[in-house]
C-alpha cells in the first residue's frame, strides 16, 4: 500500500469502528425485562423491550455517556491520524 494513502485507509476504518461502537446494541433477555444496550465502552442508551407487566417501547438515554463515547471515539480517531501522519513524515535530506 502507498504511504501517501494510509492516512485515508486509517481514517475510514477508525470512523466505521466509532460508529459501529455508537449504535451496535448488545441484547440482554432475561425472563421479566428484555432490553437492548448501545454504546461502548459506556453505555449511552437501553431500549426495554419487554417487562414482567408485557411488552413496551422505552427508551433511556444518558446523554452525558453519550458525549464521553463521543468524546473517547473521536479523540482515539484524531489521535491516529496524529501518529500516522508524524510515522509516515519524509525524512528530511
Amino acid at each position: 500500500m502507498d504511504r501517501r494513502h494510509l492516512g485515508t485507509v486509517s481514517l475510514v476504518l477508525m470512523s466505521v469502528v466509532c460508529v459501529l461502537a455508537l449504535t451496535w446494541g448488545f441484547a440482554h433477555n432475561w425472563p421479566d425485562n428484555a432490553h437492548v444496550r448501545y454504546g461502548f465502552p459506556l453505555t449511552w442508551g437501553t431500549h426495554t423491550l419487554s417487562t414482567i407487566q408485557g411488552p413496551v417501547d422505552v427508551w433511556s438515554v444518558n446523554v452525558s455517556s453519550l458525549v464521553i463515547d463521543l468524546l473517547i471515539w473521536l479523540g482515539l480517531t484524531i489521535l491516529s491520524q496524529i501518529i500516522i501522519q508524524l510515522r509516515t513524515k519524509p525524512a528530511a535530506a
